[in-house]
């Protein structure tokens, strides 16, 4: 048994649209909070500039979601480490429904395993 769950997932193929707008972004994290059960604490997201990307994070009393967006590209990296009660897998089929990629590459990795497991 872990502690928590870190996922990092590379999402592409997204609406460049989409990615430039830092309000549907913190909207978008948001929604993967509530899906994976996490309790937000706070966030900060910053906007690059008309058309540019969004880099963005909610601080979360199970860790943090965050994301770093290149509309250009219609690339998203994205941050998701949960622990307790919060599910990040949820967090993230959240967040991969809302923001469609045609592509995703992920790396899972269970966090704080007991030494000897």
């Amino acid at each position: 048994m872990s502690l928590g769950r870190h996922i990092l997932a590379d999402l592409s193929g997204i609406a460049p649209a989409l990615l430039a707008d830092p309000v549907k972004i913190e909207q978008i994290l948001k929604i993967g909070a509530e899906a994976g059960n996490a309790t937000v604490l706070a966030g900060h997201f910053h906007h690059f500039g008309l058309e540019l990307g969004v880099t963005g994070v909610l601080l979360l009393m199970e860790s943090h979601l965050s994301i770093h967006t290149w509309p250009e590209h219609g690339y998203a990296a994205v941050d998701i480490f949960m622990c307790g009660e919060a599910e990040a897998d949820a967090a993230l089929t959240a967040l991969i429904a809302v923001l469609e990629p045609s592509h995703q590459q992920l790396f899972k990795h269970e966090r704080g395993l007991p030494s000897g497991a």
